[in-house]
């Protein structure tokens, strides 16, 4: 395979997992980073309440030392890791956590409201920074009256290396969670793609003749149901391949011999072998073998169309009628060997539903080969019984039987016992195959019970007729 399947499936999966892996680190990425600065930020507007609660009583009077606050406001900072000023109303820095770096220094457009309904800003707060940091802003009341603000102010780099420690750990997991998933591939592997290789392999083989090829995939899954099916596929095949290499030696057989003896009965004749008088005995015995082409070319017709579907023309008829109309056809025939019919019938009439046609040739069939194989002088038994939906027919003979290692093979098409070959050679072997199809094509059943020496029963079933009235 030029791109296999395995590598589409490898290219495929490392797609998905890299573009996974960045989704993933992307979106958790932005949902930490707004986290860490929600949480940040309500931490530092309580603290910068507790300072302006403090501040708040200074303002008061309540305290007169202002660097007593101090402490408190440079530990916060620490803690925080932030900076802290106090502003009065006019924006004028009056502490700062890294004392004095920024006292007295005015905060341009100072403007305590600009954060609207955040408790926070970020940015670099009036350009008093040279880095972006999130600040908020507290105010210091007392008595109604508003004397100023704490602010706090956050680098946005430490909470960026907060988010950073906390990504790390999400980034590792999902990289470990990815080289483990690559077991995926591994599974595909042994479930998927190796048996699908050794399929492909087989299906190849089937392609190039090789029906003897077995896929040796011993799975109970989908993969291991279809390469059972095939390799019963080309088992089946197989034996349809030396079927019809049988069936055209078969075919060639029984033609060839017929075909060799018109062929020298006329040579004969031509070159002057055969005398004038004699010539019309010869003549016979080339129109005997014409007919016996026009058998076996029918019997093969009628294989073929035994074949097709939907060939039957069913319809109720009494198969005892039938009975007695096919054995008075072979009156003559067994006027010769002296051999009777002796008739039973369970009911007087017994109606089936099956092709009046068709049966007629099974029974033609039958009776045939009964004659073919009885004695002189004996009689054949046509039975004709009703079992509950079903009507059995038998066709019996006491002439010389079946080899028993003969009896399973008398309806496969073109098989002929050696009996059957030294008794009657124009015989076309597919007298019984037709038969059986006839029968099988009814969905019905025919079996055979013979002794060698003693005789032969055919018995098939047939249903009973459909009640018109119900």
């Amino acid at each position: 395979m030029k791109h296999s399947l395995y590598i589409k499936f490898l290219l495929g999966y490392l797609v998905f997992g890299m573009l996974g892996f960045i989704t993933i680190s992307t979106l958790s990425s932005r949902l930490m980073y707004n986290q860490l600065v929600v949480e940040k930020t309500e931490e530092m507007y309580d603290e910068a309440n507790l300072i302006a609660s403090a501040y708040s009583s200074f303002y008061q009077g309540k305290k007169q030392d202002l660097n007593s606050v101090y402490p408190q406001l440079q530990a916060v900072a620490e803690f925080l890791r932030a900076e802290i000023w106090v502003v009065n109303r006019r924006g004028v820095i009056v502490v700062d956590s890294n004392r004095s770096m920024r006292s007295g220094m005015i905060i341009e457009d100072f403007d305590p409201t600009a954060t609207g309904n955040k408790s926070y800003c970020i940015g670099n707060y009036y350009g008093l920074f040279p880095y972006d940091v999130v600040s908020v802003s507290a105010p210091i009341t007392g008595n109604y009256n508003t004397y100023g603000y704490v602010l706090v102010h956050l680098p946005m780099s430490r909470i960026q290396e907060s988010g950073d420690r906390a990504l790390n750990v999400v980034y590792i997991t999902a990289a470990i969670m990815l080289v483990l998933s690559l077991s995926i591939l591994l599974v595909f592997a042994l479930t998927v793609y190796i048996p699908l290789k050794k399929i492909t392999a087989g299906a190849n083989e089937y392609a190039a003749g090789n029906l003897d090829h077995q896929i040796q995939v011993n799975t109970h899954d989908e993969m291991g149901y279809l390469a059972d099916t095939l390799n019963y596929m080309s088992s089946e095949l197989n034996k349809m391949e030396e079927y019809q290499k049988t069936f055209i030696a078969n075919v060639s057989h029984d033609f060839r011999s017929p075909l060799t003896s018109i062929k020298g009965y006329l040579e004969a004749i031509i070159d002057g072998t055969i005398p004038t008088e004699m010539q019309e005995k010869y003549l016979n015995r080339v129109i005997s073998e014409t007919d016996r082409l026009n058998k076996l070319t029918q019997g093969l017709l009628t294989l073929n169309s035994l074949d097709s579907k939907g060939y039957l023309s069913r319809g109720n008829f009494d198969i005892n009628r039938v009975v007695k109309d096919t054995a008075a056809s072979f009156e003559g025939t067994c006027e010769k060997k002296n051999i009777n019919f002796d008739l039973t019938f369970s009911d007087n009439i017994q109606m089936v539903y099956a092709d009046m046609g068709k049966i007629q040739q099974v029974l033609y069939n039958l009776i045939d080969n009964a004659i073919k194989f009885s004695h002189q002088d004996s009689t054949i038994y046509i039975q004709a019984s009703t079992r509950y939906e079903k009507v059995f027919v038998s066709v019996k003979d006491t002439g010389i039987g079946i080899p028993k290692d003969s009896v399973k093979k008398v309806f496969e098409r073109f098989y002929k016992t050696d009996q059957s070959r030294g008794k009657d050679k124009r015989g076309t072997g597919l007298g019984l195959s037709i038969v059986k199809e006839i029968i099988q094509a009814h969905g019905e059943n025919i079996d055979v019970i013979s002794t060698e020496g003693v005789g032969s029963e055919f018995i098939f079933s047939l249903p009973r007729a459909v009640n018109l009235d119900s």
